[in-house]
Order: C-alpha cells, then structure tokens, then sequence
C-alpha cells in the first residue's frame, strides 16, 4: 500500500515553502529591505509575465529556446545510448577509447563554445552543436554503467535457453539498462538547459537567455525575472515529464518489489 498520508503531507510542505519564499520575494523590496531596482516585487514581476505572455513575446523566445535544446538533447540520445551500448558490450573497445572519453567529457563544454563558433558560425548549428556535446556525457556514461551492471547470470541464462542476440538484447539487456539510461537522460535535460542558457547569452539574438542577457543589459529588471522564471518553469516541467517517463517505463520493477 502506498503511504498517501505521507505523500500528501510531504507536498503540503514542498507547497508551503514556496508560498514563504514568494511571500517573502514580494515583502522585502516593498519594506525597502532590497531595493525595487534590483529585485522588484513578486507581484510586479507576475504582471510583467502576464504581459510578454499576451504579447507572445514569451512564447516567442521559448520556442526559439525549445528548439535549440531539443535539437541538441535529441542528438545526445539516439547518439549517447547508440555508442553506450556498444561500448558497453565491448570491454577491449572500451577500453581503448576510455582514456580520450575522460579527456573529452571532463573538458567544460562552454570552454570550447568559441570553437564551435569558429566551426560552424554564429548561427543554429554552434548552438545545437555545443548542447549536444554537453548533454551527451551522462547518457553515454551511464549507458555504459547500465550495460556493464547487467547480472551475467540473467546473460548464461538466456543463451542456456536458446536465446539470439536480438531477443538477448530486447528482452534482458534493455529492460536492465532502463534505469540507469534514464538517470543519464534527465542528467543530460538538465545540462541541456543550462548549456543552452549560456550559449544564448554569449552569441545569440534571441531565445531565453538572450532575453534575460538583454533586459539585465538594458536595465530592464522586471523583464530579466520573468526570463528567469520561464527558465524554472521549463526546467521543473522537464524533469516531471521525464520523472513521469520514467516510472511508467520501469513500472515492472515496483510490481516485481510488491509482489
């Protein structure tokens, strides 16, 4: 049975904090405790979002920002997981390329935006480029993980019953991996996220970062909070959407706890 008493309980609470923080975001500059020109208030900001919403100019900048990080994200996926289990399957080829994997993956992906640049321009192309290159590491890491922590009795067992490579893989090394992949997946969303907030502020004209570049350069504060709450809106949304994924996906492992 599911502890719903406490689960209620334990949102209750998440709620209430928030409720304080908001409070107190919409207190201090009106008591004159943080000046209005550097953190207006609650209130203000909710107008000012509402107000970019009815211009589209929100909408606008978010689905600029959509694109890019997805474009990216996507990338890093089919890509990540593809090479994950390949390497994972080969320990000899892992091996050898592990010492440039480290190299590469502990290298800050932002260090190397004005090489990207230099490759592919200003434009779409650097962008996606460098989010992929970001968010591809703990996909890739963590498939590897996933494939290599598959009990090697569950593999004997399989090919004791006459088990081929395909049914091998889509029946024993897929479903132990979900878990692990998906850990890197949601890692990976949110440095997809992070990346593509930098990059549009160091090169770009558009897109929620520049938004929130632009408006901080223009001494548009009120503007500056409503990009940075769109950003933690995007950012919750993301991570519920895939923590949703996730437990429909791997559903078959409470069943098997509960029963």
């Amino acid at each position: 049975m599911k502890n719903w008493g406490g689960y209620i309980s334990e949102t209750f609470e998440k709620i209430i904090l928030v409720i304080i923080i908001l409070a107190f975001w919409e207190l201090a500059p009106r008591a004159g405790w943080v000046s209005q020109d550097i953190l207006p208030s609650f209130s203000v900001v909710l107008v000012k979002f509402w107000q970019m919403l009815l211009s589209g100019e929100m909408f606008k900048n978010l689905f600029i920002s959509l694109e890019r990080a997805f474009g990216g994200f996507a990338l890093s996926v089919v890509i990540g997981i593809t090479l994950g289990f390949l390497l994972g399957w080969s320990e000899k080829v892992e091996k050898i390329i592990d010492p440039l994997m480290q190299l590469a993956r502990n290298t800050a992906a932002l260090a190397l935006y004005p090489l990207f640049i230099l490759l592919f321009g200003l434009g779409e192309v650097s962008k996606v480029a460098i989010i992929f290159w970001g968010a591809i590491w703990p996909i890739l890491i963590n498939t590897i993980e996933g494939v290599r922590g598959v009990d090697p009795l569950f593999v004997k067992t399989a090919y004791s019953m006459g088990a081929s490579k395909r049914i091998l893989f889509s029946r024993v090394i897929l479903p132990a991996t979900f878990p692990t992949i998906f850990t890197g997946i949601r890692l990976s969303a949110s440095r997809s996220v992070i990346i593509l907030v930098a990059a549009e502020m160091m090169g770009s004209s558009s897109g929620l970062g520049h938004l929130v570049f632009f408006s901080e350069a223009n001494l548009q504060i009120a503007k500056m909070y409503c990009g940075i709450l769109m950003l933690i809106i995007l950012g919750v949304t993301i991570n519920y959407v895939l923590v949703t994924l996730e437990k429909h996906v791997t559903r078959w492992k409470e069943e098997i706890v509960e029963m």
